[in-house]
């Protein structure tokens, strides 16, 4: 099925995360490692198989639309969008497109189910973008988000206080550099209720949290973030000393904290 997607000719300035960065193959890797159990777990409870036809937005390395494209073969097909694509390859059931889901125009009632994770909370104009994929479901069609709340993520146990500490303020820079980005770093809470004003139905949110210690994604996904975010953060208030020194309390056998919170949220387009 051939879609009027048109392709963007330039990025989006706000985002954080750039394609790229040398670093964006190992952000997508721990992405996936991290929030791919939950986002494929929630996404098989959709009912998604063959003959589906799904939009993946913000594909980054495209892992969730892999695996859709896995169960919807050999007679559905996914869309994998993103700003910057060179991380995507197509393949049977697999279309790829560049797309910029602020300024370009989506389909009408054109798929069965929808999904975005961590795209929206970065995007100022996300009640826009809300609004567009809502209409880019087929009347029945499903749409999900996976946003986080970042304002939530205790540290639970550290070598020393001065070791937690660091740790809190090497997550209040995070926060103000998303902030000055644009993002919104408690979307996710906001997720459920922005879908139903948009119309959808059958709104069910998901909230988990994860245990997060040295060696496990989540604490990766963290550490690779001093790397890949580095000159954001120092704008924050850190330090390269700091950052060096976080990365060792994160990596020490005593750390412990909690996940932020990240909302698997579920609408369904009114038929």
């Amino acid at each position: 099925m051939q879609l009027p997607l048109q392709e963007a000719r330039e990025g989006h300035e706000g985002y954080v995360f750039d394609n790229a960065n040398t670093q964006a193959v190992e952000q997508h890797r721990c992405l996936a490692a991290s929030l791919d159990p939950i986002t494929t777990s929630r996404l098989a409870a959709t009912g998604v198989r063959a003959g589906w036809n799904c939009l993946e937005v913000g594909a980054g390395g495209g892992s969730v639309a892999r695996w859709l494209a896995e169960r919807v073969a050999p007679t559905g097909e996914v869309v994998a969008t993103d700003i910057d694509p060179a991380h995507l390859r197509a393949r049977p059931g697999l279309r790829v497109l560049r797309h910029d889901v602020v300024r370009d125009p989506l389909p009408e009632e054109a798929f069965d189910l929808v999904h975005a994770r961590l795209v929206l909370l970065h995007l100022p104009e996300r009640q826009a973008v809300l609004a567009k994929l809502v209409r880019a479901l087929r009347p029945g069609g499903l749409l999900q988000l996976d946003e986080f709340d970042i304002d939530y993520g205790p540290v639970l146990l550290a070598p020393s206080r001065d070791a937690a500490e660091l740790y809190e303020r090497f997550l209040a820079a995070k926060a103000r550099m998303f902030a000055d980005a644009g993002a919104d770093g408690s979307w996710g809470r906001h997720a459920a209720a922005a879908m139903r004003a948009a119309g959808l139905a059958d709104i069910d949110p998901v909230p988990y949290l994860m245990p997060w210690r040295a060696g496990s994604p989540g604490v990766d996904l963290l550490i690779h973030h001093t790397h890949h975010l580095r000159d954001r953060l120092i704008a924050a208030g850190l330090t390269d000393a700091q950052l060096a020194e976080v990365r060792e309390v994160m990596r020490h056998p005593d750390f412990r904290a909690s996940s932020c919170a990240i909302y698997s949220v579920q609408g369904r387009r009114p038929r």
